[in-house]
């Protein structure tokens, strides 16, 4: 991969990092180890079994816990402190075999921080907003959606890194729109969380 291409790559799976790390890390590396995709050479260690493994045992435990209303407001609480770091790592990780200077490779890595938490922001407020509705269906579609775009991302980022950029670009606009109009329904549901169940009335 070209350094423009390799920021492609970073910024498609940084974004996808922030709705479900484990998930893309997974998909990466399987994609790598079935010959789907050729990822760059520095990142390749994510088809290794163990890599594997420990982020599919990580991302069944998302998956369950992304089901399930508040459920899924507190574990995105507790991974904004891991999906955006997470993706720079991973990003500073892709532009190690580039001939670069370092201010560049931290200076890539900041901005895939920084889309990762775009998007984790964006996950974390519509679930918020989801969640006031007594039903479960609408959380659980929401959520295989973002799988699916994890997915597809991955998959993405690694075969067309130059269109990616291009549509991360557009995913991270409409990240910070929903963030704006729907942060107040996540403020809402940490203030519900740490104050407890309101007691039944009499």
């Amino acid at each position: 991969m070209s350094p423009f291409e390799t920021l492609g790559f970073a910024l498609g799976t940084s974004f996808a990092s922030g709705l479900n790390v484990y998930l893309t890390v997974a998909a990466a590396g399987l994609f790598q180890r079935f010959g789907v995709v050729n990822l760059p050479e520095q990142l390749q260690i994510l088809s290794h079994p163990v890599v594997l493994g420990v982020a599919l045992t990580l991302f069944v435990v998302e998956f369950v816990a992304d089901k399930i209303p508040y459920v899924d407001t507190v574990w995105d609480a507790a991974h904004t402190f891991i999906r955006p770091p997470a993706a720079a790592v991973l990003s500073y990780s892709a532009f190690a075999g580039e001939a670069l200077p370092e201010e560049w490779k931290l200076g890539a890595a900041l901005l895939a921080g920084s889309v990762a938490l775009t998007s984790h922001g964006a996950k974390a407020s519509t679930r918020a907003a989801v969640n006031v509705s007594p039903e479960p269906f609408s959380n659980w579609t929401l959520s295989l959606l973002e799988d699916g775009l994890v997915v597809f991302l991955a998959w993405m980022a690694a075969e067309h890194p130059l269109l990616t950029a291009a549509l991360v670009v557009v995913l991270v606009v409409a990240g910070v729109f929903v963030i704006w109009k729907l942060f107040g329904f996540l403020r809402q549901a940490l203030v519900r969380l740490r104050s407890g169940p309101t007691p039944a009335s009499p």
